[in-house]
């Protein structure tokens, strides 16, 4: 679990200094993971159709939803490394 979490820890730092910003969609998805990641599921209500932003990534939060702390862990180091 220490080693997980010392490689999450090492993907967040290494997401700040990606070679190029990834597209909108994967964003969401590295958004979604670090929530799930450190967070667990998603709570409160869906943001209204003006807050399209805030609609769009409680929306990538929910789709993870249920997902354990350790494998969105290793998902989100696994989607950082593929992006260096």
């Amino acid at each position: 679990m220490a080693k997980l979490k010392a490689a999450f820890e090492a993907a967040v730092a290494a997401s700040k200094q990606l070679p190029e910003k990834p597209d909108n969609q994967t964003l969401l998805k590295i958004y979604s993971l670090y929530k799930q990641a450190t967070e667990g599921d998603v709570e409160g209500k869906r943001p209204g159709f003006t807050d399209l932003v805030g609609r769009a990534k409680y929306d990538a939060w929910a789709a993870v939803k249920g997902k354990s702390t350790d494998d969105a862990m290793q998902d989100y180091v696994d989607l950082i490394e593929s992006l260096k």
